[in-house]
């Protein structure tokens, strides 16, 4: 389930621009996606951002919308910003979008959202999509301890490291410029199933986390130094290619 909301004022563009990872001024008419950190550069929430007339309308998953509609009214001090839950509802596709769809910026194969009064989906098993390109979810593989960059932020459009500040952006960009990611989200070759937050072990030692499964591949987080080709995750046994 998501919730939308209206963001308007005449400084709602700038007062977002200070506060999220993505760069506005990239949005033109179709989605931005972007997340918003805690200081400390840890996930809080993500979200699509899209403008209305002269407001901008947040998508975001019900399971986080309060937290960040908390924390963006913490930050709004004295600005021209009003923030209103709407009834828009999504609904999304895959093949031809209709008329006043937009395209999901995260990847071409997770096809489009449409905003009005309808919601749900057209039947395509968007959790296999997921798992093929390494997408992750809110509330499944995206929580509280998650890095952005870790989650694979970059590669889905959902941060720039051009635009000026916003709220964790220096844990950020140190992760991107001075060190090498030792661990993170990746897709993995799954042989049975295990419960979703299963500990992968290899040669019984911690090397990660199974998530989202679907046709034999799943999402895993790993810690890269202690990933093997053979690894297990309760009766699952986990293979990733990368390996050496």
């Amino acid at each position: 389930m998501r919730k939308l909301y209206e963001i308007s004022g005449k400084d709602a563009e700038p007062f977002l621009q200070n506060l999220v990872t993505n760069d506005l001024s990239a949005m033109g008419d179709g989605l931005l996606y972007a997340a918003f950190l805690t200081p400390q550069g840890k996930y809080l929430a993500d979200f699509f951002l899209f403008r209305r007339g002269e407001a901008i309308v947040l998508d975001v998953a019900e399971d986080v919308a309060d937290g960040l509609v908390k924390r963006l009214t913490m930050y709004k001090l004295r600005a021209d910003v009003t923030i209103a839950e709407t009834d828009l509802t999504v609904f999304r596709g895959t093949g031809s979008a209709p008329e006043g769809a937009m395209m999901d910026p995260r990847h071409d194969a997770l096809g489009w959202r449409l905003y009005g009064d309808k919601d749900g989906d057209d039947g395509t098993d968007f959790d296999a999509i997921r798992v093929a390109h390494c997408i992750p979810e809110t509330g499944t593989e995206l929580t509280a301890d998650t890095y952005i960059l870790e989650a694979g932020f970059e590669r889905l459009h959902g941060v720039n490291f051009r635009k000026g500040c916003y709220v964790g952006q220096e844990v950020t960009a140190r992760m991107k410029h001075k060190t090498e990611l030792r661990k993170g989200l990746v897709t993995v070759d799954v042989s049975g199933s295990a419960p979703v937050g299963t500990e992968i072990l290899a040669s019984g030692k911690p090397a990660g986390t199974l998530f989202t499964q679907a046709g034999g591949k799943a999402i895993a987080f790993l810690r890269f130094q202690r990933a093997a080709s053979d690894m297990d995750a309760g009766s699952a046994t986990v293979n990733w290619s990368e390996v050496g």
